[in-house]
């Protein structure tokens, strides 16, 4: 996550408060970019019949009273970093204020579950039916790592993936994991894309 956090630092430094980017705007981008490459996992059971979603609209649980919402960036792969970060914050803070709107709400084809600014590891969540997968996302946090045989400070983020078997198996989920964070470590492509 070192070239990640980086990036977001130099980004939001040239950010007005209001605009600057989360961790989470750059795990949506990236995830909605990933889902590009695995349609089955941007895809719902509906009946009996798979369907595989032309659009990628990224579902973002959000802390409410009495529990949780998922909020719908839609199209998130075809969005900006900036955008993305202004319709969910936008949506959450109705959601918030219990003045959700359906549109705000619908749609999902994905979903992402962020626990990290709780300080939480690691977890699993659970999908989001009709969806077929769920990604749950900890913290970001500073652990001995090995670098060509050297011990030193590496930031790490593990990150959790619940997928249905009757849509996917464990390989294809695998290597969406390893595609998934192949982008997160090269995050400037999130700028460009």
């Amino acid at each position: 996550m070192e070239a990640l956090l980086t990036l977001r630092k130099q980004v939001n430094q040239a950010l007005p408060e209001e605009e600057k980017l989360s961790v989470n705007d750059f795990i949506i981008k990236a995830v909605a970019l990933t889902l590009r490459r695995y349609p089955n996992l941007n895809a719902s059971i509906v009946g009996n019949e798979l369907l595989r979603h032309g659009s990628v609209n990224v579902g973002v649980a959000v802390s409410v009273a009495g529990g949780l919402l998922t909020v719908v960036c839609k199209d998130a792969d075809r969005k900006s970093l900036r955008r993305i970060s202004a319709e969910v914050k936008q949506m959450a803070a109705r959601a918030r204020a219990g003045k959700v709107r359906p549109e705000d709400i619908e749609g999902s084809t994905f979903s992402i579950s962020n626990l990290g600014m709780f300080d939480v590891e690691n977890f699993a969540a659970i999908i989001n039916p009709p969806e077929a997968a769920i990604l749950a996302v900890g913290s970001a946090r500073s652990l001995p790592v090995v670098v060509e045989g050297q011990v030193q400070v590496g930031t790490r983020m593990k990150a959790t993936l619940s997928a249905d078997h009757r849509v996917t198996d464990g390989v294809e989920a695998a290597q969406f994991m390893q595609a998934l964070a192949e982008v997160l470590e090269q995050p400037l492509r999130l700028l460009l894309d």
